[in-house]
């Protein structure tokens, strides 16, 4: 562990790195209290995170990044730097949170769910465009949401599907795109704590 704050309460198994440099010397990565980091995981300088931070195996936080408190980064998740996010989020296994990403509270996305942030992807004139999750989303296993997007507070992504416009808020997303009224057994607030 170089360049790192460490809150009391937290666990840092050997095999993971926090603060890991970014090439800037006075960069410190700061966890709260009680944060578990277990082994394979690299949570870069530059990172600022909040109390009960917990994470999987082999997840990677690069720096720029903000989180809040009760925040799990799953097994080989992956939060790409710059990146906001709020407190009570779940990250599960293999998620992907790009660049100029942020995620409000209660926020839960499924294994392998994907947020993109590059409308042309090697494009030379392409600029990057984050995704904003609003407060108690859900975001289902294998599902993507496509750049400059924002998923409405109160929402839910089923599993595999494919966010490409704007989602209102209390609104059920399945397939590709298609928007349906929000189901009554899913019209309650997430509840990550």
């Amino acid at each position: 562990m170089t360049n790192a704050r460490i809150g009391d309460g937290s666990y840092v198994a050997p095999e993971a790195v926090v603060g890991r440099s970014t090439g800037s010397d006075d960069a410190t990565a700061t966890l709260g209290r009680n944060a578990t980091v277990r082994s394979g995981t690299i949570i870069y300088a530059d990172v600022v995170v909040g109390d009960d931070f917990s994470t999987g195996h082999n997840a990677v936080v690069r720096g720029g990044t903000v989180m809040g408190d009760d925040v799990l980064v799953g097994t080989q998740a992956v939060v790409d730097g710059d990146v906001t996010i709020g407190s009570h989020v779940s990250l599960q296994t293999g998620a992907y949170v790009p660049p100029e990403t942020r995620l409000g509270d209660e926020v839960f996305l499924g294994p392998h769910a994907v947020i993109t942030n590059d409308n042309y992807p090697i494009r030379p004139a392409s600029e990057l465009d984050g995704v904003t999750v609003e407060d108690h989303v859900s975001i289902g296993a294998n599902a993507t949401v496509l750049p400059g997007v924002t998923v409405g507070e109160g929402s839910f992504v089923a599993a595999g599907a494919v966010v490409t416009e704007d989602v209102p808020p209390e609104t059920l997303v399945v397939g590709a795109g298609q928007h349906t009224e929000l189901p009554e057994p899913l019209q309650r607030g997430n509840q990550i704590a």
